[in-house]
């Protein structure tokens, strides 16, 4: 009992989370082999696995406690499942919507210079004439 309290007391890193994110997955996987791997460290409260082209093979898992989550991060990353080494981190809000958000910026970008009627190119600016 000691020991869990001590883990308790240790100051975790800023980027874990309790959402761990999950790469490299066999496609095959199912949601109950996940629970049953991801389960041994701790009460999940969700999966999310990926089922289109761009997210197969990739999973998120909720933990209901932050510990259990380092641990399943811990233990799991290089993880062998179905010949595959499995790629864990922490979940990070900012990273995954970097992609998303540099198509909305680019339109926003392409309206701003239409409507103030700007190509986006650099253009040489005339010198001042010299009196």
């Amino acid at each position: 009992m000691a020991a869990a309290a001590a883990r308790r007391q240790a100051r975790l890193p800023p980027e874990v989370n309790r959402v761990i994110y999950v790469r490299n997955l066999p496609f095959s996987i199912s949601s109950e082999e996940m629970y049953e791997l991801f389960g041994k460290y701790g009460a999940i409260r969700q999966i999310r696995i990926g089922n289109t082209k761009e997210t197969r093979g990739t999973a998120y898992i909720v933990y209901e406690d932050i510990y259990d989550a380092k641990q399943a991060a811990d233990h799991l990353s290089g993880f062998n499942v179905q010949n595959r080494y499995l790629i864990v981190l922490y979940y990070n809000p900012s990273r995954q919507n970097k992609k998303g958000n540099l198509k909305d910026q680019e339109e926003k970008l392409r309206a701003m210079q239409e409507k103030h009627g700007v190509d986006g190119e650099q253009h040489a600016k005339p010198k001042a004439a010299k009196q």
